[in-house]
């Protein structure tokens, strides 16, 4: 299992105001190249994301599953990931003074991720995390995100 953290200086709604966005996804998590709502419900439980992968000429597209979504608080995927199995990942968001302090909790469920797991590519994942989570704070903190939401996972802003 790997967990991972990041202080974000910005309120938890900033930081609600990306993950809530399936096409924003590919502006933080680390190796993903597009990302795009599939079915406009996007983060509600059971909703979906696709999102491609490229390695070189070859391109794999994926889709992650939103298991748990608390506004405001939690949101649990699951990332499917083909032949290699599928895998859990927990952000959890909760406010620090003004700031944000989002929490990263990953492991494989099924598959070859499962099979295989061990020490060497949690290890593997913490350094993915820390990019992923420090290009995170790089979104929210710029702002360049288009909209806001509000706190409870109200309307975005102007749209």
């Amino acid at each position: 299992m790997a967990v991972r953290h990041q202080l974000i200086r910005k309120p938890p709604a900033a930081v609600w105001s990306v993950l809530r966005d399936g096409s924003l996804y590919a502006h933080w998590v680390v190796g993903t190249d597009d990302s795009w709502n599939r079915d406009g419900r996007w983060p509600a439980e059971g909703s979906e994301i696709g999102y491609v992968v490229k390695f070189g000429p070859l391109e794999y597209r994926g889709r992650t599953v939103s298991r748990v979504f608390e506004p405001g608080h939690r949101l649990e995927l699951e990332s499917m990931g083909g032949r290699s199995g599928s895998v859990r990942i927990a952000i959890t968001v909760q406010p620090w003074a003004e700031d944000t302090l989002v929490i990263v909790d990953e492991h494989p469920l099924s598959g070859a991720a499962a099979r295989w797991h061990n020490s060497v590519l949690d290890a593997a994942l913490q350094l993915r995390h820390r990019a992923m989570l420090s290009r995170l704070a790089r979104v929210v903190e710029s702002g360049e995100h288009s909209g806001s939401y509000a706190e409870e996972g109200g309307p975005r802003v102007g749209a």
